[in-house]
């Protein structure tokens, strides 16, 4: 609802409500990066006093210590960073007693009377729109009325300021009401239209409540949490994501339910970082669907390390690959070190094929766990030399410049050249380094190369595994960016659909889709769906410790639902394939 009127054509500023109030008044607004700051004044025996309530004054909080003071300071120093900052000066005390007190005090701070960046404004009780002309250049005012104004008195205006409580009583959780939405946004459309800045006083103070201001056109928003609403406001165009990356949705046949096939193939999809809040992004951004979502055996895993709470992409593949959880950043060992079997190398000896497809290098934590064996994901020269003697089949991924070329793979150099090939140990390599992401122009590479990968292991004839890795779902998770985790994950979505398809074409396979981990601690406060639009948040740059889904289709995917430890992910392909 609230991004109907999205715009980011101007950011909203902050406005320091009560800012007397906070631990350091003034100091701690301007640092935090707000544009106006609020002061309460009391004038009283011919002094200005700051206090919310009369009975609060004290002789030492006086507009002048606490303001004027500190503001002759900052511009003496150069510290006042913003273009231009507002004091808005509300008079709890007769208007004009006490303004022209204002402005005899202000008159004594020649440096601050001669400047234009700072701004003192009238607020509360105040002279009539008539008066305002009589009073000194630095002397602006704050107008509380919808009441129209001559050019000369709107010169005087700087902000013009309306009670929020007079159009809705919204507590700023969830949306306003369908009678309430058109009256504030119509107010605020009737007061921008006098062409200065426009403030609410007297709204909810949280997140919901910052972003429905800022995105309906709200020039100052008031909070008591300035440093909070300035860094929230400031990155919202950056959180925010209209999505134009889309998976087209496959209905799968689920014609395994009718036929008991054993497994003979399985592919393994691993979103990198992909937890539920990453896959509710790219469900909201895609019209409500993703192929993922058509599937019906869903399970749940717990993604702990030996040795730490939360795990990393090396201890999460490891436990995926080898069946035993170890420390992070250790690839196929265990938590002492020592070198364990993986699929590829078990599956190997039993007569399977096996591939990975990653849109990482092929040196990074999550293939490498399905082939190598060191101590620490760093170890790429040592991990490329495992490559060298690994028993894969297949591979696809970034990363050429890592490898020796004295592998034993020939080389297919389109992914059209990978599903027809006769070699019996092939790789293509998407680019030297790493691999572009979809917003940098990947386009539909990563489901191209899966299905050719697919059908160069079917034409194999005989039965394969294969892993296959959406790696930079996490890269958007460390980033923060909300965009990189969408359309990463939309691309993983066509991946899925191309492992879906395969599977009702070729009974017998085996199809899961996880997550190593959730990355960023992402959630979806606000979102459009008509617009493929969302608002994401985070709560770290860094991997989190929360359950991640698990989707299966095919032949012995009802072994895969319930809750239980990512370790188990081995287990349970092992005893599909009535190995265990």
């Amino acid at each position: 609802m609230f991004f109907a009127a999205t715009t980011f054509a101007q950011t909203a500023k902050i406005h320091s409500h009560n800012d007397y109030e906070q631990k350091v008044p003034f100091w701690y607004a301007l640092g935090s990066g707000a544009h106006s700051i609020e002061a309460d004044v009391f004038l009283e025996n011919s002094e200005l006093f700051v206090a919310h309530n009369q009975k609060d004054i004290t002789k030492e909080r006086t507009f002048e210590s606490l303001y004027l003071n500190p503001i002759d300071k900052a511009l003496s120093m150069n510290m006042i960073k913003q273009e231009s900052l507002q004091i808005l000066i509300d008079i709890k005390t007769d208007a004009k007693t006490t303004l022209a007190q204002i402005v005899k005090i202000i008159q004594k701070y020649p440096q601050i009377t001669a400047q234009k960046k700072v701004k003192f404004v009238i607020s509360g009780n105040q002279p009539h729109p008539e008066e305002y002309n009589s009073y000194p250049d630095f002397i602006l005012f704050d107008y509380q009325k919808l009441d129209d104004l001559t050019a000369a008195q709107l010169e005087k205006v700087a902000l013009l300021s309306l009670n929020f409580k007079q159009y809705s009583v919204w507590n700023g959780k969830g949306g306003l009401t369908e009678d309430d939405l058109p009256k504030v946004t119509e107010v605020i459309k009737k007061a921008k239209s006098f062409g200065k800045p426009f403030r609410f006083w007297a709204i909810p103070d949280g997140k919901t409540s910052w972003e429905f201001f800022a995105h309906n056109g709200v020039d100052f928003i008031n909070t008591d949490h300035p440093k909070e609403c300035v860094e929230y406001v400031e990155n919202l165009k950056h959180r925010t994501f209209t999505n134009a990356v889309f998976s087209e949705v496959y209905q799968p046949k689920f014609s395994y339910l009718k036929k008991n096939v054993p497994v003979k193939n399985v592919i393994l999809l691993i979103g990198d970082g992909n937890g539920l809040s990453q896959i509710s992004s790219s469900v909201l951004t895609n019209k409500g669907q993703l192929t993922l979502t058509q599937l019906k055996n869903i399970g749940l895993i717990k993604t702990t390390a030996a040795d730490n709470f939360t795990t990393d992409s090396a201890a999460g593949a490891t436990a995926f690959a080898t069946g035993k959880k170890t420390k992070n950043r250790f690839i196929g060992v265990d938590a002492e070190g020592k070198k364990i079997p993986n699929l590829t190398e078990i599956l190997s000896e039993k007569g399977f094929n096996t591939g990975v497809i990653t849109t990482d290098e092929i040196v990074g934590a999550t293939p490498s766990a399905f082939y190598a064996h060191q101590k620490d994901r760093g170890m790429e020269k040592e991990i490329a030399e495992d490559l060298l003697t690994s028993k894969l089949t297949f591979f696809a991924s970034g990363g050429k410049s890592k490898i020796s070329p004295k592998h034993q793979f020939s080389i297919a150099n389109q992914p059209e050249e990978i599903g027809g090939n006769k070699a019996d140990k092939l790789a293509y390599f998407m680019s030297d380094n790493g691999v572009p992401q979809v917003l940098k122009g990947r386009g539909n590479l990563l489901s191209n190369v899966v299905e050719n990968g697919l059908t160069f292991l079917k034409n194999k004839k005989k039965p394969f595994f294969m892993m296959i890795e959406a790696a930079q779902i996490d890269s958007g998770g460390h980033s923060n960016n909300v965009g990189t985790i969408v359309t990463e994950g939309i691309d993983f979505d066509r991946a899925i659909t191309k492992a879906i398809q395969f599977a009702d074409h070729n009974p017998g396979t085996l199809v899961v889709i996880t997550a190593d981990h959730e990355t960023g601690g992402f959630s979806i406060p606000h979102g459009d769906m008509k617009t493929s639009t969302i608002e994401g948040d985070f709560t770290t740059d860094d991997h989190s410790a929360t359950l991640i889904p698990v989707f299966s289709y095919g032949s012995g995917s009802e072994n895969f639902t319930g809750v239980y430890e990512n370790n188990e992910i081995f287990h349970k392909i092992l005893k599909a394939l009535r190995f265990k």
